[in-house]
């Protein structure tokens, strides 16, 4: 419940201030919401499957933002930093829709 809570937050500030991103840091910024928002759907899944740590949580969703990031910002220095994005995001695309799937049989006991 405090994931999406601060997921709700999260938006409407974003909406009401729109804070500019530095020209720099502009192509990790996809690839950090990707990430946080697989932290927040593996946060709901385990908040229905009776499991969620708060601790976890805030581990899991700083984590798959720095490490995310990293390695795109590392493909960058290496050249290849589109070819890691479409990775990046492709394997937390398959964790989102696992997580959701997930979810969905859990609230349809399907």
């Amino acid at each position: 419940m405090i994931a999406a809570l601060g997921l709700v937050v999260g938006i409407v500030l974003g909406l009401v201030f729109r804070p500019a991103v530095p020209d720099g840091l502009e192509p990790y910024l996809p690839i950090a919401v990707v990430a946080a928002l697989d932290a927040v759907f593996g946060a709901l899944r385990a908040f229905l499957d009776g499991i969620f740590d708060d601790k976890v949580f805030v581990v899991s969703f700083v984590s798959n933002v720095v490490i995310a990031a990293g390695i795109v910002w590392m493909g960058d220095k290496l050249g290849v930093g589109g070819q890691l994005s479409t990775g990046v995001i492709v394997v937390l695309g398959i964790r989102i829709f696992s997580n959701v799937a997930a979810i969905r049989r859990h609230l349809f006991h399907a």
